[in-house]
């Protein structure tokens, strides 16, 4: 070879090779496209797919309750709805019959730097008045305390003899407070695992903690078994209901952690799913309505008390976030085997529908302040909203019936 010739490639190669060697994924660049993946929604909204509304009844998505920050206050929630009207801490809406129908809803969340970090679209449905109207209807309320109080349960009832109907036939075995027609299965401190395999041989008496589920007999071998059928011939004249709430969560998840959190729901699911499948080989037109968990109360001062000792507030609005999320994925599109997501978490004020008191700022000081103190159970005024989401699921779910 030239001499000449190999001392110039030689030096070709010292002067355009580089110092370092090109890093594999710079190569592969080069052949393939780079895959681009979207930013994740750093505040994780969990807006529902329909927010259901029916005239005159206040419906509202609270910021708070739909996306998971330490201090909502630092960001922008930024609402596009051509109905309703943009407040601080939500967006707020009461429909007249005029606006019957759907409307587009887009919840953006912009950050001090005016740029949008996070958005969720979803899809306003206004409701006739005149859904179900005068249509007997039997629905059978599952849950825990939250039920077990009767507040939003009699609610409920009460708005569809406001609301033209449907004629709501409350069933069940449970009426705690002796209220004409407020009847259901809801008991205090109880779970999605308790109503699927706790059984004893008398379920219905006693002290409520202390009773067996109200859906398991035993059977010929004397095992307990779910015996829906059974349980419908003995409350609602051998017939199933003709909707079923369920709205369980909170002693499922209180005190579970993020490092248990995944594994107590899905412990939950698990068990929510025996449930469905239960009324479901009863009868698979009954519809179910999965009522999604609410957030807790605003403040830690409610989590001090002794009803929320031994948890933080922050610590259980991220457990019943990710519930929220979970039941949305597991059963969010399931309507056409009539399971439904209600959406109670969107319209609740839990900065000034769960119980306060007045009480001295401190030892030294006559000066009071108002501090809630319940965690997870709201005021009245709180119950009557979460009853006005399920009412106006009820109303849908009514419309869909009166259109087949």
């Amino acid at each position: 070879m030239n001499t000449r010739f190999t001392l110039s490639l030689l030096l070709t190669l010292v002067l355009f090779t580089p110092l370092y060697p090109t890093p594999a994924s710079e190569e592969k660049a080069t052949t393939e496209p780079e895959t681009k993946t979207e930013a994740k929604d750093p505040l994780r909204l969990v807006l529902p797919p329909i927010i259901y509304a029916v005239p005159g009844i206040e419906t509202s998505v609270y910021f708070d309750n739909v996306s998971l920050s330490i201090n909502p206050a630092n960001y922008v929630f930024d609402v596009h709805c051509n109905r309703g009207h943009l407040q601080q801490e939500r967006w707020t809406y009461t429909p007249d019959e005029k606006e019957i129908g759907d409307y587009k809803f887009t919840l953006n969340v912009i950050d001090q730097n005016n740029e949008i970090i996070a958005s969720q679209d979803s899809r306003l449905r206004v409701v006739p008045t005149a859904a179900g109207k005068n249509k007997p209807v039997s629905i059978l309320m599952i849950g825990d305390s939250l039920t077990h109080n009767s507040i939003y349960p009699r609610h409920v009832r009460q708005l569809s003899q406001n609301f033209q109907g449907p004629n709501l036939k409350l069933i069940g075995s449970h009426n705690p407070k002796d209220e004409e027609g407020v009847q259901h299965e809801g008991y205090g401190g109880w779970t999605a695992v308790r109503f699927a395999t706790h059984f004893k041989e008398n379920a219905r008496q006693g002290y409520y903690r202390e009773r067996g589920s109200p859906f398991l007999y035993a059977g010929e071998d004397g095992k307990p078994e779910l015996d829906f059928p059974r349980y419908c011939k003995e409350f609602n004249d051998g017939k199933a209901p003709d909707l079923v709430t369920i709205f369980l969560g909170p002693n499922d998840v209180y005190s579970a952690t993020d490092e248990t959190i995944g594994e107590r729901t899905d412990t939950m699911v698990k068990h929510l799913n025996i449930l469905v499948k239960m009324i479901h080989d009863f009868n698979p037109k009954t519809k179910i309505g999965l009522m999604l968990p609410v957030p807790p109360a605003a403040s830690q001062d409610a989590f001090g008390t002794t009803n929320g000792r031994g948890q933080t507030r922050w610590q259980y609005k991220r457990n019943q976030h990710y519930v929220v999320e979970q039941m949305s994925k597991h059963f969010g599109d399931k309507t056409d085997q009539q399971i439904f997501l209600v959406p109670t978490h969107i319209n609740l004020d839990c900065a000034h529908n769960y119980p306060a008191v007045k009480v001295p700022r401190n030892a030294q000081t006559t000066e009071e302040t108002v501090r809630q103190n319940n965690a997870v159970h709201p005021a009245a005024s709180g119950y009557q909203q979460i009853g006005n989401s399920l009412f106006c699921w009820i109303k849908e779910v009514s419309k869909q019936e009166n259109a087949k």
